[in-house]
């Protein structure tokens, strides 16, 4: 059965126009049709709340906007930021909708494609939790000693909707580096990653965890994949 999506957007806004636009293709791809509803967060809120380890706050905003998705229509939520699902738990608890995460997927991708550890760039909590330690099937390794630098330029950049040319080249590099310390993968656990990498050639494979995501929302939207069977 076709399924409402509903997204919570705007953390930040370059990461949910990506969303939409990899939606949109992923369910062209499939020739069905996307039912969908996006409702907007504050991404200088959730900042604020994501380095204070604020989750029920944090959550407690999540809620209303999920009531609001659930009043549109939707028959799951999805948060569309990697760093916002620092307090995911806290949100299912409250949440009127099924949600539906970024992160659990992953483990069972990367063992799926036979990678055995993966090197993480994102929000500090991200790279520091190495992906909220969810990741069972897969060791994840981080740049310890640029978590706050790397965790910064991303904050900045995910902010202001557009990377440069000098954060892009801090990004590339970083990527490298993780390579150098054993990642047979780098992967961009920060949705807004895709305006450093995307169109970009690197010596390494680049893995986007928000595609593992939309995957998993188009196949709920086209009917191919039920709430039951994601676990």
């Amino acid at each position: 059965m076709i399924m409402h999506i509903g997204l919570i957007g705007g953390i930040g806004p370059a990461a949910t126009v990506v969303y939409y636009q990899r939606l949109c293709a992923a369910m062209a791809t499939r020739g069905a049709p996307l039912e969908l509803t996006i409702v907007q967060a504050d991404i200088h809120e959730l900042i604020a709340n994501n380095l204070a380890d604020r989750r029920e706050e944090q959550a407690e905003v999540y809620s209303g906007l999920i009531d609001r998705l659930k009043a549109a229509g939707a028959g799951c939520a999805a948060i569309t930021s990697l760093g916002g699902h620092f307090c995911f738990d806290e949100t299912v608890a409250r949440s009127s909708l099924p949600l539906v995460s970024a992160v659990e997927p992953l483990d069972a991708f990367f063992a799926g494609e036979g990678i055995a550890t993966v090197g993480l760039l994102g929000t500090r909590v991200v790279m520091r939790t190495k992906l909220y330690g969810q990741l069972v099937k897969t060791k994840a390794v981080a740049l310890e000693d640029e978590i706050e630098d790397l965790g910064q330029l991303y904050q900045e950049m995910a902010v202001a909707g557009v990377c440069d040319a000098a954060r892009r080249a801090r990004f590339l590099g970083a990527g490298q580096r993780l390579v150098d310390q054993g990642a047979e993968a780098v992967v961009l656990a920060g949705t807004d990653l895709n305006l450093a990498f995307d169109g970009q050639e690197t010596p390494y494979r680049v893995i986007d965890a928000l595609d593992v995501h939309v995957a998993v929302l188009a196949d709920l939207a086209s009917g191919s994949r039920s709430l039951d069977a994601l676990g």
